[in-house]
């Protein structure tokens, strides 16, 4: 499709990447009968547990239901303080909202763009019960310098599932560490999500909460439970989630190339972390234009977050955070975009960020 000489796209931000194996995996399940939380439940618990080397793992009905529960677990309250990333979706705000407590937003590495170790032991009050780390965008965040802070770590791998720190898996350093399964997700269930520990105490916990029916006292619980629908498409994901990370890692590689041309900064992967290119963020003075050329001819350029946290708290100081949301662009990047929409893609940034920075 062309508006005048220029050719039109149809190439969303995100969109899952679903195959025959997913269909089939449903299907078994419709036919058996049994399509609530049950054993493929289990079966996916299990799975996600050892490809994040954990002792077991829970599954709910959402990365945001996840944090919600997480932080239940670790007894978080009223009077209680949590620090979360500004730089953020506003699901952390709403979880550390839902049980009482008072969000804490610290600003982020500009290199990275994850939570800043140094802010974080800056905003640390004796009111501090959790502190929440995402791996924003793939790339590990520097959690064992959280860690080592002595506030217990919920780590959030909404984005970074099949990412690695000095050789071991995201999900494995948190106290608690909580996985979404949206749509768009590294891989997805729809909805869903799950909440992992080496800790069998606190995961009991999670266990008993996210359902209320058959109860032997009436303490409050919540409807948070997973479907076996929901987990027999996230097996048949999890199995080729090796498959989908090679393929946004090729992606990646192509964008570097036009990228480091036209002398644009992405960021900062130290040596010692595999990130996972769940988003591919870059930073350019031009960004309402290239949201607007996006929008105009069918690419799907976007902001990475949709509106920094402390900006809804009506909070200032926060100078790496409000730098990025000025000047970082999300280019489409997963499993099932097509070659001819890479090329797009690529004739695209190189005629737009090619241009002088103003």
């Amino acid at each position: 499709m062309k508006k005048g000489s220029v050719e039109m796209h149809n190439i969303p931000h995100s969109r899952p990447t679903v195959g025959e194996e997913e269909v089939q995996a449903v299907a078994a399940v419709l036919r058996s009968g049994r399509i609530a939380q049950g054993e493929e439940v289990r079966r996916f618990e299990a799975e996600l547990a050892r490809q994040v080397d954990v002792t077991d793992a829970v599954a709910v009905s959402s990365g945001t239901a996840g944090l919600h529960l997480a932080l239940v677990s670790l007894e978080v309250g009223a009077g209680d303080e949590v620090v979360i990333p500004s730089f953020v979706c506003a699901a952390l705000l709403n979880a550390v909202r839902f049980v009482g407590a008072e969000p804490v937003p610290a600003d982020i590495d500009p290199e990275t763009f994850n939570i800043d170790a140094r802010d974080v032991e800056r905003r640390l009050t004796p009111r501090t019960k959790a502190i929440i780390v995402p791996h924003l965008f793939g790339l590990p965040a520097d959690i064992r310098r959280i860690a080592a802070l002595g506030v217990p770590v919920v780590e959030d791998c909404a984005q970074s599932l099949g990412s690695r720190l000095a050789g071991a898996p995201t999900g494995s350093f948190g106290v608690l560490s909580v996985f979404s399964f949206y749509a768009t997700k590294v891989i997805c269930t729809g909805e869903g999500g799950m909440v992992s520990s080496r800790d069998a105490g606190l995961l009991a916990r999670i266990r008993d909460m996210r359902d209320y029916d058959e109860k032997a006292d009436d303490r409050p619980r919540y409807n948070y439970k997973l479907t076996d629908l929901q987990a027999a498409m996230g097996i048949a994901q999890l199995r080729k989630l090796s498959d989908f990370i090679a393929r946004r890692r090729a992606i990646a590689s192509r964008y570097d190339d036009v990228i480091n041309e036209c002398g644009i900064p992405t960021p900062a992967c130290p040596p010692d972390r595999e990130a996972v290119p769940y988003r591919y963020v870059v930073r350019t003075e031009r960004l309402e234009e290239i949201l607007a050329v996006g929008r105009e001819f069918g690419i799907g350029y976007r902001r990475p977050v949709f509106k920094p946290l402390h900006r809804y708290l009506g909070l200032n100081g926060y100078p790496h955070t409000d730098s990025a949301f000025a000047s970082a662009l999300s280019i489409p990047i997963y499993p099932s975009l097509g070659d001819a929409d890479i090329e797009a893609i690529l004739d695209s940034l190189q005629s737009l960020l090619s241009k002088k920075q103003r």
